[in-house]
């Protein structure tokens, strides 16, 4: 495990959408004065390889010959690999430094992306992911494969990037009372990430009264944090929807949220939010748990 710390952390593969994790976890760096790490995982995936093992299926006199040259080609194809990760992180750091990085740190490592980020958990400070890699990039309505093992693995804040770059002026946090929200709350209210800007705190519930009892202690403690200026508004109905529409209407630039608060098993048979609001949202999530 590194003994760095306080790392902002971008993930790069190569996707239309790695500028903009990149643009966007520099502006992290610099607004929280912490040094940023470039990762780029090379994760072998079996279902996708393209020399799968074939041996039961070559004839005896040329399966040995025939293997070798499948390893052959295995070999050079994890070269290529090797290399491609080495062209993609120096472009993202000659993208950084550009944007104002003075020393962006780069690792390339081999395995599962999830497990390497469990690894690097540690380290994190924000870690900044595209909403999906090269698989899905040209499908608007799928979101990236790992993404919600991802989410729900770390305990650190994750911003999915979904768009260019475009330095945010106005965030949404989409508050519910859980404690992920919570967390979100004192997030906002004590890191310099968020000085200067405008917070629009929003609620979707289906009783006003109580929800503006519940709403006006943590509009009071990001008022009272200072440098923030604070909008409160509860909305009356279903969750995603008026969040989205709330967003248009306001020219949102990022949304923070608490993330999969519910277990594998209830999103499954109910839906989970959060993936409602990756597929339907368009600026970025700033996503806790």
């Amino acid at each position: 495990m590194t003994t760095d710390t306080n790392r902002v952390l971008a993930c790069i593969d190569g996707s239309i959408l790695s500028e903009a994790v990149c643009d966007y976890a520099a502006w992290i760096a610099q607004r929280v004065d912490a040094p940023l790490k470039l990762l780029h995982v090379i994760d072998h995936h079996p279902e996708t390889a393209a020399t799968m093992d074939l041996s039961g299926n070559i004839g005896l006199g040329s399966q040995e010959q025939l293997l070798e040259e499948l390893t052959a080609v295995e070999q050079q194809r994890s070269k290529l690999r090797l290399q491609q990760g080495k062209l993609l992180l120096q472009a993202a750091k000659d993208r950084v430094i550009q944007a104002g990085i003075a020393n962006p740190d780069s690792n390339q490592r081999h395995g599962s992306l999830v497990e390497s980020l469990i690894e690097l958990e540690e380290s994190i400070r924000v870690l900044v992911i595209g909403i999906r890699g090269k698989v899905h990039e040209n499908q608007p309505d799928k979101i990236g494969a790992k993404l919600e093992s991802i989410i729900r693995s770390l305990h650190k804040p994750i911003l999915v990037v979904n768009e260019a770059f475009k330095a945010p002026q106005r965030i949404m946090i989409a508050y519910d009372g859980s404690k992920a929200a919570d967390k979100a709350i004192d997030m906002v209210a004590t890191s310099p990430l968020y000085k200067g800007l405008t917070c629009h705190l929003v609620y979707v519930s289906k009783d006003a009264t109580a929800t503006e009892q519940l709403l006006q202690p943590v509009a009071d403690k990001l008022t009272n944090a200072g440098g923030i200026e604070v909008i409160s508004k509860i909305l009356l109905g279903k969750p995603d929807q008026l969040l989205c529409e709330y967003q248009d209407k306001h020219a949102i630039d990022m949304i923070v949220m608490g993330a999969f608060s519910h277990t594998r098993l209830h999103d499954l048979l109910l839906g989970s939010f959060t993936a409602k609001m990756l597929t339907t949202t368009k600026k970025p999530l700033l996503l806790l748990r």
